[in-house]
């Protein structure tokens, strides 16, 4: 197989890549943000609807869980319909899921909810190769780390946006029509997106033909390329471990550092807001100062530190210092991604697509499974510094094996 590793890659295209793409990094940011909105409505109004549907509460965190693993098929089995039907159509596919999957969430029954969970899988994984595909052709190599960050926002927007107006709209109107009435946005997106399809989607090939051998592309770019190999391996970890700070924070706040649930409630945002704020930074610095491989590198040992630190946090420790190590961790296990899915897109080369696809279904199986190793480790041992420890080894590993593979030059 050929495979273009150049940096900044487009492959042939009617777009040169000399400008800022302002409308496909507003349209793909806002299909990340909506879409993750309504994934999340459903644990927001979780008390809401475990109380109407009398079912376990512990069932509802399976929702988002089940979402994620599934969309590590919907990234990876992505690019070949995007060839085909180009990257816009796609786009409105993913956006029509986001619909289903609210209507049949506001039916209200367990079964319901239940399926939605596969209707919103089929298209959330697609998100993050259709954005590269329009991104890409369109984005000045120069600023193509810093365009990956601000979209990557979308994800925690999307969190936010969920947990500031869903209960209040779930009060006036009940939870169920609070689900419907996300669809509205929806719409608008995807009638914006056919606005544009005729110039966005001009490298759609209409006789591709599907489940072919571009069907497999991302499954031979992991064969063949060791430097998306090791890619792949990091962003797994990485994501994992995000997770199990986003999971397991406030818990271990408030069962062995005496916080009350209000103050580990604030921990968490500082986590949060960090991560949102380090991305587009840590894009720009990758973009002018170092590649973006590399600094994924340093960010894993930072990320290893702020782990450690984390599990040795107990009742003696002052507020302020719990917020620093909040705010550390946040700006390299949240603050990643952006130039996590810059550096694949720019090493796949002209497999670009393919290869972010790759990367988010990897990141997709670390969130999967990384959180449920914690937990059991904490179950085992009772204490939470083994599990931090764990994941400060893995991070810290492929963060080192990661830089001694860094490219000197490029993005």
């Amino acid at each position: 197989m050929s495979n273009n590793n150049n940096p900044g890659e487009t492959g042939n295209n009617s777009h040169p890549p000399t400008g800022f793409p302002l409308g496909p990094l507003v349209m793909t940011t806002a299909m990340q943000a909506l879409a993750t909105m309504a994934i999340f409505a459903v644990p927001t109004l979780a008390p809401d609807i475990v109380r109407d549907l009398e079912v376990d509460g512990h069932l509802i965190g399976y929702f988002v869980s089940t979402i994620y693993g599934l969309s590590m098929f919907s990234a990876l089995f992505s690019p070949d319909f995007i060839q085909k039907f180009g990257g816009v159509r796609v786009a409105q596919f993913t956006m029509l899921c986001a619909i289903s999957m609210l209507m049949i969430a506001g039916i209200g029954s367990f079964s319901a909810m239940a399926i939605c969970a596969f209707v919103m899988a089929v298209g959330y994984g697609a998100i993050a190769p259709i954005s590269t595909h329009l991104l890409i052709p369109r984005t000045n190599p120069k600023t193509l780390n810093l365009v990956f960050s601000i979209r990557q926002i979308g994800v925690p927007l999307g969190g936010v946006l969920a947990a500031l107006i869903m209960p209040g709209l779930a009060q006036m109107i009940g939870w169920q029509h609070a689900f419907w009435a996300q669809i509205l946005p929806i719409l608008l997106v995807i009638f914006i997106l056919q606005i544009y399809r005729k110039d966005w989607d001009v490298d759609r090939k209409p006789a591709h033909q599907l489940f072919k051998t571009e069907f497999w592309r991302p499954f031979y770019l992991l064969r063949d390329s060791v430097l998306l190999r090791r890619l792949s391996l990091t962003c797994f970890f990485y994501a994992g471990v995000q997770l199990c700070f986003i999971g397991f924070m406030a818990l271990h706040l408030t069962e062995r550092a005496g916080v009350d649930l209000i103050m580990a409630g604030q921990v968490l945002a500082v986590y949060q807001i960090s991560g949102v704020a380090s991305r587009p930074l840590w894009g720009w610095v990758a973009d002018k100062f170092i590649t973006s491989v590399r600094l994924l590198g340093i960010l894993g040992l930072v990320m290893a530190v702020a782990a450690l630190a984390a599990g040795q946090i107990s009742e003696d420790w002052s507020i302020w210092l719990i917020l620093f190590i909040a705010s550390l961790a946040g700006s390299t296990a949240s603050g990643f991604t952006g130039i996590g899915y810059a550096a694949f897109a720019a090493y796949g080369g002209e497999y670009r697509t393919e290869a972010t696809a790759l990367g988010a279904s990897t990141m997709a199986l670390g969130v999967l499974m990384l959180p449920t190793m914690f937990g059991f480790i904490v179950g085992q041992t009772g204490e939470y510094w083994p599990a931090y420890g764990v994941c400060a080894l893995m991070v810290g590993a492929v963060g080192l094996w990661l830089m001694l593979a860094s490219p000197r030059t490029g993005t």
